[in-house]
């Protein structure tokens, strides 16, 4: 599923170069045996939350989201049909909604160059509302998963070695503290980055080409990775504060029962 992900586009809309289709080939082809090793592992390497669902199903349905809605918007533009003005005119209907003064779909539009076509403006503020929305429906899911159905109490013991490889318990300080701080870092970067990415392409096109969002497949992936890489860094800010409360609770019990015990 997640080399079907990343060749759906490349399935769908034209390549822009000859070697286009053998690299997303290849990067599907490495997608698919870097989640294949991690999840057949007994060891974990780099992927976090792997046996505490739903956290990556959600990512992957949020991102798989993402460009399948992108890649039918944009193929509306070469190969119309009643399905891809169906998604053109539902992403129209929530641009017209999410793109307001100062929001960050405003600001993506404002990053295109000043002699952009009004074709490729609106292709970009509906793909970006699109993405949009998508994140936040899937930040939304996770926080109903916490706070409604006790994620991960549900799924057995959390066992903080396999489900946060990146985190040593033993590196100095409380890990209740470190989990709290990274949990709140975590969410403070995530709500920023919509607005930070935008002004520093901005910045940075002084200096060096901008991104050319002129094709479709550039675009869905830059619109996917602006709107899906905060979500995510936000939904581990929440898993992280959820398992540091955890352990809060899980001392407080533990402190309650010598307590009885000893008197």
């Amino acid at each position: 599923m997640v080399a079907l992900m990343v060749l759906t586009p490349a399935l769908y809309l034209p390549v822009s170069s000859t070697n286009g289709t053998e690299i997303v080939v290849f990067l599907a082809i490495l997608a698919f045996f870097l989640t294949f090793a991690e999840y057949n592992s007994a060891f974990p390497s780099f992927i976090e939350f792997r046996d505490a669902p739903p956290v990556n199903r959600l990512r992957f349905v949020g991102l798989m989201s993402m460009i399948t809605f992108l890649t039918l918007i944009c193929k509306n533009a070469y190969a119309p049909s009643d399905l891809t003005g169906l998604f053109y005119a539902l992403g129209l209907g929530i641009a017209n909604v999410v793109d307001f003064p100062y929001s960050p779909v405003r600001l993506v539009v404002l990053v295109l160059p000043a002699d952009a076509n009004a074709p490729l403006i609106e292709l970009v503020r509906i793909s970006a509302s699109v993405a949009y929305v998508a994140a936040l429906v899937t930040i939304a899911s996770f926080a109903y998963a916490v706070k409604m159905r006790g994620w991960p109490t549900g799924n057995g013991a959390f066992n903080v070695w396999t489900n946060l490889p990146l985190f040593d318990p033993t590196k100095g300080g409380d890990v209740v503290t470190r989990l709290q701080r990274d949990g709140r870092l975590n969410i403070s970067i995530g709500v920023l980055l919509p607005f930070l990415i935008p002004a520093l392409i901005k910045l940075l096109t002084d200096y060096a080409n901008p991104i050319s969002l002129s094709n479709p497949q550039t675009m869905i992936w830059t619109m996917s990775a602006w709107a899906f890489l905060p979500a995510s860094m936000i939904m581990r800010g929440m898993a992280t504060l959820r398992i540091a409360n955890l352990i809060v609770e899980k001392r407080r019990a533990y402190s309650t029962a010598e307590s009885t015990q000893a008197a």
